[in-house]
């Protein structure tokens, strides 16, 4: 979210403060951001130590999303689930006129995204919320992501969601589980942008620990599959191909867990096509039984740099951590080519606001490039 938004068209976004719980990610943050980022669990900053959080313009941040995943949306009681009431309380603390929340899709129509836009609206705030395709502006994934936009001054459903500016070409079945239901595109689209767009330039990826290499090769490593995992990679040699094709040629070689299983779970040992985007990045995209994570056309699941590319990051992005660690920060990350074009508006509601002498900055809106604008801070 940090980098999208620090690489907005404006680029006026500073950031000034930060909490991650994850101490890993926190020294990645510290790494291409600055040292101000916290580790404590917030829940007690806001209740002990909350004045020594600093005042800003904007407030963004995900909530840890687990609560609302789909293999825990029976559990009521998930204490994760409640983790947005800190960072509204960070939100009236610090002053701030504009707030992004990213979460699941899931949470969108859930009881707590009701009393989310409840006590937004308490504390003044109108609010604008979308479910997003990451493929729609510009990354390499058919990611989808929830946005709760809250802002005091403007109502924010006149700036958000961003116009898209890719679009799906025809032919492209993609198996996609949501609807965004709108389709307002930029003047001149591009076409989604691919897995041979993102990672086509990588060669074969050598050794099996982060290396001591200038980028994108510090993190281009593979595995050491087992004899067994390698003729199963071999036994699907086409783009596309999943777990039902390897039951279909091998079922020799099919994990018995998975010829019981008769439905569900396609992507599961699947290859990921050329052209077309991947399907989402999680946390374990090394293991091709987690999803969708098989090389085009190499026996291997994709590498921890060509993970990143698919989420969009620059090889110039500095990741700290175990070879665990990391996967865990490039699967949880929000794109950041995604989290620029929701920077893009909040610069819009920025920019639309009336300066002291009564005149209006912008009144073009979803027009940020336009702008002359002062610098913004917040917090992430």
């Amino acid at each position: 979210m940090t980098l999208g938004f620090t690489k907005s068209l404006g680029q006026v976004f500073i950031p000034i403060w930060a909490n991650d719980f994850n101490h890993y990610a926190a020294k990645t943050y510290t790494a291409n951001f600055g040292a101000h980022c916290t580790t404590e669990d917030i829940a007690e900053i806001v209740e002990k130590r909350i004045d020594e959080i600093p005042k800003a313009d904007v407030v963004i941040g995900g909530p840890p999303c687990q609560g609302f995943s789909l293999l825990n949306k029976q559990r009521k009681d998930d204490d994760r689930k409640q983790l947005w009431r800190p960072f509204l309380q960070i939100v009236e603390h610090a002053e701030a006129e504009i707030f992004v929340m990213e979460n699941v899709p899931q949470i969108l129509g859930s009881e707590e995204h009701i009393e989310i836009i409840k006590a937004a609206h308490s504390m003044g705030f109108k609010s604008a919320y979308a479910k997003l395709c990451a493929a729609d502006y510009g990354v390499s994934q058919t990611r989808w992501r929830a946005f709760i936009i809250g802002c005091r001054f403007a109502d924010p459903n006149d700036f958000f969601p961003p116009k898209k500016t890719h679009r799906r070409p025809n032919g492209i079945e993609t198996g996609l589980l949501f609807s965004n239901g709108f389709d307002e595109y930029v003047l001149r689209p591009k076409s989604w942008r691919t897995v041979r767009d993102a990672i086509g330039d990588l060669p074969a990826p050598v050794g099996t620990e982060i290396k001591d290499s200038s980028p994108p090769l510090d993190l281009h490593f593979g595995r050491t599959p087992t004899p067994m995992s390698l003729k199963r990679y071999k036994s699907i040699p086409k783009e596309g191909m999943n777990r039902f094709d390897l039951q279909r040629r091998v079922p020799e070689l099919t994990p018995a867990c998975w010829i019981r299983k008769t439905q569900g779970g396609t992507d599961l040992f699947g290859r990921l096509w050329w052209d077309r985007p991947a399907f989402t990045i999680r946390t374990e995209f090394f293991k091709p039984e987690k999803g969708r994570y098989l090389h085009p056309v190499q026996h291997r699941p994709i590498t921890h740099r060509e993970a990143a590319r698919l989420q969009s990051f620059p090889d110039s992005f500095v990741f700290k951590g175990t070879k665990i660690e990391i996967a865990k920060q490039i699967g949880n990350a929000v794109p950041p080519m995604l989290a620029a074009r929701i920077a893009d508006c909040i610069l819009s509601m920025l920019a639309s606001k009336e300066t002291n002498n009564g005149r209006s900055i912008h009144k073009d809106k979803k027009k940020p490039n336009n702008v002359e604008h002062q610098r913004a801070q917040y917090i992430a």
